[in-house]
């Protein structure tokens, strides 16, 4: 099976079109305080060109409704990312979907069908426990977060046995910056890992 790839802290159309023509299933956009944060409107300026079958992913932190109705009013995303726990409160649109994430530590959280896990800090570029995260990974479609790169990500593939795997500073020359031949290399990685389970 195919693994999934969102490559997330997009700022730019010409980052969605590597993203896109590397390979990638999902493209994110963050909202949260970050390096990479971006507005609604360029979110939705980068994605006009966008293929249809490419997720586009809302990437906040503990938003309020407010929040994101502001992103809502200018950029459609297909998919709201935000903690767990935050979904409780929040009045998503029925329309879009939502990958909660669960934190290492906070595996009590009980897993939906699609959601991330990573560390407790997004974007540091941080690993997890990947013998840990092979066991969550039993349950649900996972996709793997956190420090992973186009060197690593084979074997936490091997080893996690994730639905998908999501990356950031992993795919930067600089923090915030997207190098495009490390998409390119790190989806290469990732088909390479697939050949081998």
């Amino acid at each position: 099976m195919s693994t999934f790839v969102k490559i997330c802290g997009l700022r730019s159309a010409a980052d969605v079109k590597a993203a896109a023509d590397a390979g990638a299933n999902a493209v994110g956009f963050v909202f949260a305080e970050s390096v990479r944060r971006v507005t609604p409107a360029q979110a939705n300026e980068a994605t006009a060109a966008v293929p249809s079958a490419i997720r586009r992913v809302a990437v906040m932190r503990h938003p309020s409704n407010e929040e994101c109705r502001a992103v809502f009013d200018e950029f459609e995303p297909d998919v709201v990312q935000t903690d767990a726990e935050d979904f409780a409160h929040l009045d998503i649109p029925g329309h879009i979907e939502c990958w909660p994430v669960i934190r290492e530590g906070n595996e009590t959280i009980e897993a939906p069908d699609i959601y991330l896990y990573e560390g407790v800090q997004s974007g540091s570029g941080e690993t997890v426990d990947w013998a840990r995260a092979a066991d969550i990974a039993r349950h649900g479609r996972m996709m793997l977060a956190g420090g992973l790169a186009e060197d690593n990500v084979r074997e936490a593939i091997r080893t996690v046995r994730p639905w998908g795997v999501d990356v950031s500073s992993g795919v930067e020359s600089l923090p915030g910056y997207k190098d495009y031949e490390l998409i390119r290399r790190f989806i290469s990685a990732v088909r390479a890992a697939e050949k081998e389970l």
